[in-house]
């Protein structure tokens, strides 16, 4: 195929990148922690690792893991923790151990994890103190054999380490009871790591680092498959994407999305190896306190989904602290809204660069070149060692313009989901693995976006995008938040309904179909319009979960 896009590729950025450079992430952590040993790695809650620090402390845990509890090369490890330094602390320590990580969101009903934990026979599990209740209703149906129990200070200088577990213990209340037989802390892992000698794992590109849960908001969780090869080649990707623009050892980058999630732990990874400081948000929905947070953190990078910059740009005080030195906001996750993106850039000076990915691509696919001036409108170019066609139904490739399935091929892209042979079947084609995500791409090779293939509504034969629908609402001064979505219509099939959460107490369903028919053909309309005060539902990084809307049944004010 043609690589359009690459005669879009700024200056600097090579079509191919060097994936063979590093064997395995513990090559990565190692040759990284080396090379800027006495720079701050990461940071949470005014508590700092360099990487020094993190070198030795992911020594002492990988050397536990090997030692006291004999895990061996390839068995599977899970991680149900929320942002703080114990996370890449293990998660580094159980690479270097030759384990397969199994990141788990902490906010997991019991029969969520179950699944997770049954599903990728994960035999050990490091798990923050707050969430073992719900560890303890299931730990019995899955072959954990090992818990490693955490609190939220436990890296924390010694007297704000006691202080913080008594006031989340005591004064919050946020640790429910909980009762596991033979746990360890996390601290007595490392104190005991600390005696034995690391033996070195033998890794390469084709053992596995992560069995990364996706799916899991519309069916079954599958495990996807992301090996050491995948990982690393994303990682080498991505970096040469952002390498014109960064500088090693100088960037402060804030990681307020949950490592937990692909988009989050493969973006901390890429900066990382460059030597940035990671300073890690543990409760970003706690809006006053990330604004006061970033006064105090001269950064010059930020990780975030459109609802999040949507959310700080809503919160008193961000305008004072949001100039710094800031050099990259990078959006992904969801689709960054035009009002958003352009109140943002107004604001702090730099665009939101917005791009896309999946938990089977490890995940980055395509990006929006660092040195835009104005917003896109689009999720990029397909970034180097990466092809991107658009598809129909029957496999045929499109032309320029057409919207279909974008398709993608390249190192970053999983082998399988995890013993599902029928599911990974599914998914590829012709060596082109299907996303489900509809698009187009124009002639420069820029690619737009249009939707989720079940997202799409059909109204009156027409397709209608969601996507569309959300960007003209929000356009609207007096919107907050909006999601569209499909209902059944006598008439036409299915109809357009929005939710709207005002930001004006005054908005009424009037305002909003007349800014809709200013700015729509008459079948985008929505029939349907609900107006509300409280947020829309999300999932753990700001999506928002048009799934549970669909679902809810809410009476609605028709139109």
């Amino acid at each position: 195929m043609d690589k359009i896009w690459l005669k879009s590729y700024p200056e600097g950025i090579p079509p191919e990148v060097d994936i063979h450079e590093f064997s395995s992430l513990p090559d990565i952590v190692a040759k990284t922690c080396a090379r800027f040993a006495g720079l701050p790695a990461f940071s949470n809650m005014g508590a700092t690792l360099t990487y020094s620090g993190l070198n030795t402390a992911t020594r002492d845990f990988a050397a536990y893991l090997q030692n006291d509890l004999r895990l061996a090369k390839g068995d599977r490890i899970a991680l149900m923790m929320p942002n703080l330094l114990q996370y890449p602390v293990a998660l580094f320590g159980a690479l270097r151990a030759g384990l397969t990580v199994v990141n788990c969101n902490p906010l997991y009903t019991a029969r969520e994890l179950e699944h997770q934990l049954k599903d990728s026979g994960a035999t050990a599990i490091v798990v923050l103190e707050n969430f073992a209740h719900t560890l303890q209703e299931v730990i019995d149906k899955t072959a954990i054999r090992h818990v490693i129990t955490t609190e939220v200070g436990d890296l924390l200088s010694p007297l704000t380490r006691l202080l913080t577990n008594l006031v989340v213990r005591y004064v919050k209340r946020m640790v429910p009871d909980w009762q596991i037989q033979d746990t360890i802390g996390f601290n007595a892992a490392l104190d005991s790591g600390k005696r034995y000698e690391l033996r070195t794992v033998p890794l390469d590109h084709d053992d596995v680092a992560f069995l990364q849960y996706t799916g899991g908001t519309t069916g079954v969780a599958k495990g996807a498959v992301l090996t050491h090869g995948n990982m690393v080649a994303n990682l080498q990707q991505a970096s040469a994407w952002i390498g014109t623009g960064m500088e090693e050892g100088a960037e402060v980058m804030i990681i307020p999305l949950p490592l937990y999630h692909i988009l989050s732990l493969t973006c901390s990874m890429i900066f990382f190896k460059i030597g940035a400081h990671l300073v890690l948000v543990t409760n970003p929905r706690d809006l006053p306190g990330f604004v006061k947070m970033l006064g105090r953190v001269k950064f010059t990078a930020i990780l975030g989904v459109n609802t999040l910059f949507n959310a700080l740009l809503n919160t008193p005080g961000f305008a004072e602290v949001a100039g710094h030195s800031l050099k990259l906001a990078f959006a992904g996750g969801m689709a960054v809204q035009e009002p958003v993106a352009r109140r943002w850039e107004a604001l702090t000076g730099a665009p939101l660069i917005e791009g896309y990915g999946l938990t089977e691509t490890s995940p980055v696919v395509t990006g929006n070149p660092l040195n835009i001036k104005d917003w896109t409108g689009t999720i990029g170019l397909p970034i180097p060692s990466t092809e991107v066609t658009i598809r129909a139904d029957n496999g045929e490739e499109l032309p320029l313009g057409e919207v279909g399935e974008i398709c993608v091929r390249g190192p970053q892209v999983m082998k399988a989901y995890w013993n599902r042979p029928d599911e990974t079947e599914k998914v590829f084609i012709d060596g082109w693995f299907r996303t489900g995500d509809l698009g187009f791409m124009d002639e420069r090779g820029y690619i737009k976006m249009t939707d989720r293939k079940k997202d799409v509504m059909v109204v009156s034969g027409f397709n209608v995008y969601p996507n569309e629908v959300e960007e003209v609402v929000i356009a609207h001064p007096g919107v907050l938040e909006v999601a569209a979505i499909g209902v059944p219509d006598e008439k036409s099939g299915e109809a357009v309904k929005v939710i709207v959460v005002k930001k004006d107490p005054g908005l009424t369903v009037e305002d909003v179909i007349a800014h809709c028919k200013k700015n729509l053909t008459g079948y985008k309309v929505p029939k349907l319009v609900e107006l509300r005060t409280e947020p829309l539902p999300k999932t753990n990084i700001g999506k928002v979960l048009r799934r549970v809307l669909r679902g809810e049944q809410v009476p609605s004010t028709h139109k």
